[in-house]
């Protein structure tokens, strides 16, 4: 638990009746076949607009007028299934923007740059966006999709099969699995209840969860950069401006192996731990030192378990066992490792607040947390510890050292 780590239209047109002869209406057909042949950037833009607007309607048979005619059957109902797959997310916004830098070739075949905005209803207070790769064909003088399989592609849970979801007060559970989903669902409300009650009330207080069934799926949902094996949950973003405290695309990823064998108890845990993430990131630089950032969402995840400290970090009773207090604080180089150096830096960092709050209290941590997560400078996270806690780095060392034979016993 304490290794959970924190840290994407056909062209046409409808002819309105026209005055005149019954010719004007073969004029504006004969202009618009001038235009789609032309400006392939305006037919391609009109048939994402219309498969955009086919998914937010949930209209099937108008999808699937988007789809090439002439494609292999396999993709055509792969095309299927996946509207079928997203069918069932709600959605508060979805649509296509065009991001064009070079033409189609001669053949009529065209991959540019495609754009989704989308926002998941009753979660995103902004939209967010993800590139996404698609290729075009034109038959005739109308452009189809004809592929979607781009290497690099962003996919979401809808790509990797059927979707559950279930909504609750503060947020939204899309998995393919029933009952996981339904687990985390039961928790969530009162788990976003809690780190409300810790943080306060100045956050969103909605939340996706995302509960992969496959590592695969997880890989896609976090990225790369983490070594899914290890960790129980992720909280992520796709995009962060901590000037306008604008987030887009938060979202908690849970481990599908972690949301099989915690028990409820360990699951509010790390639930607990990724939303305050969430809460929390607004304030949050990446630079911003990773004691406070781990340590701050592991006490508010364990602050309502009546667990002893030695249950909660067996690691760091080890330490002081063998070798005694730490010397220092811990850095963001020891969140980078692996095992039991991981766990103890969590721990380390969970007991290192827990010490703060019993000091100086919680809403005054809070306030310390805002301003030291806010930076990535060492002087002003320097400055900051002194002004709202009166002790220099090596002081609360020294402080938190002292203090931790009587905390473990």
């Amino acid at each position: 638990m304490a290794a959970a780590a924190s840290g994407a239209v056909l062209a046409g047109m409808t002819v309105v009746g026209l005055p005149g002869t019954p010719a004007a209406p073969r004029v504006v057909e004969q202009a618009q076949s001038v235009v789609s042949a032309s400006a392939p950037e305006f037919a391609v833009q009109q048939l994402l607009e219309r498969r955009a607007e086919a998914i937010r309607a949930g209209d099937e048979a108008a999808f699937a007028a988007t789809v090439d005619p002439q494609a292999p059957e396999a993709f055509r109902q792969r095309q299927l299934e996946w509207f079928r797959n997203l069918a069932a997310v709600p959605l508060a916004e979805w649509s296509y923007r065009l991001d064009a830098t070079e033409p189609p070739v001669a053949s009529g075949i065209w991959a540019p740059d495609v754009v989704l905005r989308y926002a998941l209803a009753g979660v995103d207070g902004v939209p967010t966006q993800r590139s996404v790769e698609h290729s075009f064909v034109r038959r005739g003088d109308s452009w189809y999709v004809a592929d979607d399989a781009g290497a690099h592609r962003w996919r979401g849970p809808w790509d990797f099969g059927p979707c559950h979801v279930v909504r609750t007060g503060n947020g939204l559970v899309i998995g393919h699995d029933r009952e996981p989903v339904e687990r985390v669902a039961r928790q969530l409300d009162a788990v976003v209840r809690d780190v409300t009650g810790v943080w306060g009330p100045d956050w969103d207080q909605r939340v996706g969860v995302l509960i992969p069934a496959s590592q695969e799926e997880l890989r896609a949902m976090v990225g790369a950069e983490f070594a899914v094996d290890g960790i129980a949950a992720v909280a992520v973003a796709d995009r962060v401006d901590t000037a306008t405290r604008r987030v887009e695309g938060p979202r908690v990823v849970l481990n599908p192996r972690a949301a099989e064998e915690l028990s409820d108890a360990a699951l509010e845990v790390v639930l607990r731990h990724e939303i305050t993430h969430i809460a929390a990131r607004p304030y949050t630089v990446d630079g911003a030192p990773m004691w406070i950032r781990e340590g701050f969402a592991d006490y508010v995840g364990y602050r309502d378990t009546g667990l002893p400290p030695r249950d909660v970090a067996p690691a760091l009773v080890r330490q002081l066992r063998t070798s005694g207090p730490p010397d220092q604080l811990p850095n963001s180089a020891d969140f980078h490792q692996a095992g039991r150096r991981l766990d103890l830096a969590y721990q380390q960092s969970w007991s290192l607040v827990r010490h703060l709050v019993d000091r100086f209290g919680e809403q005054r941590v809070v306030h310390l947390y805002r301003r030291i997560a806010a930076t990535d400078s060492p002087a002003e996270v320097e400055a900051a510890l002194r002004e709202e806690t009166g002790l220099t780095t090596t002081q609360l060392t020294e402080d938190w050292a002292t203090a931790l034979p009587e905390t473990f016993g």
